[in-house]
């Protein structure tokens, strides 16, 4: 297998752990727009990229998959996956694997109100939000929702600008400031989530990991705990029946009153996703067996409860002269 993985940031371990599953076969590749982007320093190749929006972002990619003859490509930052969803067809039709969602469920990720509304129109548990100031104030008023309350940019990523909320005075100059913020019940309950995997030829979820969050920084959790529940496997199946999804995914949800209740989607690796991979829930066996036309079987619940994962900075160290 050769995979490339797009913006690869920070996510070293990852890149190791793909390593150790595919031993001494295959290349890793990595893209970052920056020489100091530490991932880039644990893949075999590496290349500095474009920005994203750059008009010749996606040839550049499309060049780097026929010159290593890459299998898999998928990107590690959500602003990227739109791009890979919409050019699916460019890639495939150099044999190569987007693991990337489709176009339809892609914009719906990066777009969390209109994720909320996919999601209550097809009876999937989620949490109370809203899209304005002026919805949001009716529900208030008829007894719906209550403050403390959550906002969130609508098309945010990495948590950047979500944060609680006390009173009606600080909603309005919080939307004053943003006025693309979404509005959300606080949830003080437990947080939990799930990597999935959904295969990408038969497009049927084949495992998921669950874990409940210990700790979380900005943008994700940094210490987990591993957990099994058949009503939670049966949430996630119901959550990714309603989407068009593809390779890894990374579910958020809240455990409230007895039911799952589904945050957040994105699709792709999630930070934490090396919980997952310690614990033997081996994605990257479940990327090269459909690279080889394989569909693979489901599995759920084959790992351990009680796996604790405590996440840690580490560093890479080069010379000037060995940077890309």
């Amino acid at each position: 297998m050769n995979i490339l993985f797009c913006s690869a940031g920070r996510r070293g371990e990852l890149l190791k752990d793909f390593r150790k599953t595919m031993g001494d076969e295959g290349t890793i590749v990595a893209t970052d727009n920056s020489n100091i982007a530490p991932a880039l320093y644990f893949a075999d190749k590496r290349y500095l990229a474009p920005k994203i929006d750059d008009p010749r972002y996606v040839d550049f990619l499309l060049e780097i998959c026929v010159k290593e003859s890459i299998d898999a490509i998928t990107t590690l930052i959500d602003p990227e996956i739109e791009i890979l969803a919409n050019n699916r067809e460019k890639f495939e039709a150099r044999g190569v694997l987007v693991l990337a969602p489709y176009p339809e469920t892609a914009q719906l990720c990066f777009d969390k109100y209109e994720m909320y509304k996919h999601l209550v129109a097809n009876g999937v548990p989620t949490v109370k939000t809203y899209g304005d100031l002026d919805s949001f104030n009716e529900a208030q008023e008829s007894g719906e929702i209550i403050f403390p309350v959550f906002v969130k940019p609508r098309r945010g990523s990495g948590s950047v600008g979500a944060r609680r909320i006390e009173t009606i005075e600080e909603l309005r100059i919080a939307f004053e400031e943003d006025p693309t913020l979404i509005v959300q019940e606080l949830m003080t309950v437990e947080d939990v989530d799930a990597d999935v995997y959904v295969d990408a030829i038969s497009h049927e979820l084949v495992t998921a990991f669950t874990k409940k969050k210990l700790s979380t920084t900005i943008g994700g959790a940094n210490k987990t705990v591993s957990f099994k529940d058949e009503a939670f496997f049966e949430a996630i199946r119901k959550a990714v029946s309603v989407l068009t999804l593809c390779g890894p995914s990374d579910i958020d949800f809240f455990y409230k009153d007895g039911k799952y209740l589904l945050s957040e989607v994105n699709p792709r690796f999630g930070g934490a996703y090396l919980h997952a991979y310690g614990a033997g829930v081996d994605f990257v066996r479940l990327i090269e067996s459909n690279i080889d036309g394989k569909i693979n079987k489901p599995s759920f619940g084959n790992y351990d409860n009680d796996i604790v994962m405590l996440m840690y900075d580490s560093v890479v160290i080069k010379t000037r002269e060995e940077l890309v």
